[in-house]
């Protein structure tokens, strides 16, 4: 008898979006490999609805709080249903990107200089001489992020607005110029390294993440093959640093700028990386010889509980 998978999808945090076109394609795939397969758009009453279907495994395509911050994660091990990605701890550790940087950092993985401050004193002055860019501590996919330009006068003002949905705390970094690149890792290996080049913009916001023909991905990379491979070993590090279980994804930085400082940083590792047709991690996947299809059965195949 084939597994049942409930899909979870949605949820109620600001990437509610991007979860459903994640959900709605890992969901299609698996009824395609044979899986029987419940879609849920996760609510309030997750833990009621989840025990009266008691599926097999969760695949969890929730992006954001709740979802990818040990939250779902917690409530499946306490209802005893293996999940996929990453377990309670890391699921936290990563979301948190400050917190996430100091376990980076005592790994050995060169992460960006930055501190952490209150979002009215960053409005009132320049926290770090610009360029600098200013995110918030927990979300995802581009939101909230201040790209502050190098020789600007002000603060950035919407940082003090009424209406600032991303918490009284910011994560300041000092912006690295160069190239995003972005590597996946799949159980205990890293796979290729795609740059992401905005087509339109100047940088990888949420539009270009998720608008059809938004971004232009190269893949492989057209880097050296030593700082190629320095990536994928930076990612996979920082995947295991973490305690990452799954896949992930980590975003970096590399400044290869005429007289640049040849800086190699990761930004973030992302526990709940996107799975939309526009989405990186699939893009990876099949370079290295997986179908859509493949990736998700490894997903669900790899699902336990106490990760």
């Amino acid at each position: 008898m084939s597994k049942h998978v409930a899909v979870l999808m949605g949820g109620w945090s600001s990437e509610r979006s991007v979860s459903l076109n994640s959900g709605t394609a890992c969901a299609r795939a698996l009824e395609q490999q044979g899986y029987r397969v419940t879609p849920v758009d996760v609510g309030p009453d997750i833990a009621a609805v989840l025990t009266q279907l008691r599926p097999d495994v969760a695949f969890n395509a929730l992006h954001g709080p709740a979802g990818e911050d040990g939250t779902i994660q917690g409530l499946l091990e306490i209802l005893k249903i293996p999940y996929t990605h990453s377990g309670v701890l890391a699921s936290a550790l990563a979301m948190h990107k400050e917190r996430a940087k100091t376990i980076m950092k005592a790994a050995g993985v060169s992460v960006p200089e930055g501190r952490v401050v209150n979002r009215h004193d960053a409005a009132k002055a320049h926290p770090l001489t610009p360029p600098y860019v200013v995110k918030p501590i927990a979300e995802g996919s581009s939101m909230g992020v201040i790209i502050v330009r190098e020789g600007r006068s002000h603060p950035p003002q919407e940082l003090a607005r009424a209406d600032w949905l991303y918490g009284e705390e910011v994560l300041v970094e000092t912006y690295v110029p160069g190239r995003e690149l972005t590597c996946a890792v799949m159980g205990d290996r890293a796979l290729g390294v795609i740059e992401i080049k905005p087509a339109s913009g100047e940088w990888y916001d949420f539009d270009a993440k998720y608008a059809e023909g938004g971004s232009i991905h190269v893949l492989p990379a057209e880097i050296k093959p030593n700082v190629y491979q320095r990536v994928q070993e930076l990612s996979l590090t920082a995947h295991q640093a973490l305690g990452c279980r799954g896949v992930s994804r980590a975003d970096l930085r590399y400044d290869d700028t005429p007289g640049g400082t040849g800086a190699l940083v990761v930004l973030e590792v992302n526990t709940q990386p996107g799975m939309t047709q526009t989405s990186l991690v699939p893009e990876i996947a099949a370079h290295a010889g997986l179908s859509f299809g493949e990736l998700v059965q490894w997903m669900v195949e790899d699902a336990t509980l106490g990760r």
